[in-house]
């Protein structure tokens, strides 16, 4: 299934044009979950903040199959 992951907040979006072919939803959150770790990688070695953000994982119809915010876990 061909996947695309956006970065989504309250007034962007930053589209991801070209997807990804993934064999299932499974695979999708693996992905989107490796994605979010490069993503606070590279912003704290720069400084950035993407309070607010999530990653929405959709269908080339738009539909969302998974959300994942992008903001820092507190433990």
């Amino acid at each position: 299934m061909l996947c695309y992951f956006h970065l989504v907040n309250g007034d962007e979006i930053i589209a991801d044009d070209m997807g990804v072919e993934i064999l299932d939803l499974a695979k999708a959150h693996e992905l989107a979950l490796q994605a979010i770790d490069d993503i606070r990688a590279e912003a704290s070695q720069f400084g950035d903040s993407w309070q607010g953000w999530r990653l929405d994982v959709v269908d080339p119809s738009g539909n969302v199959l998974l959300s994942i915010p992008l903001d820092p876990v507190l433990h």
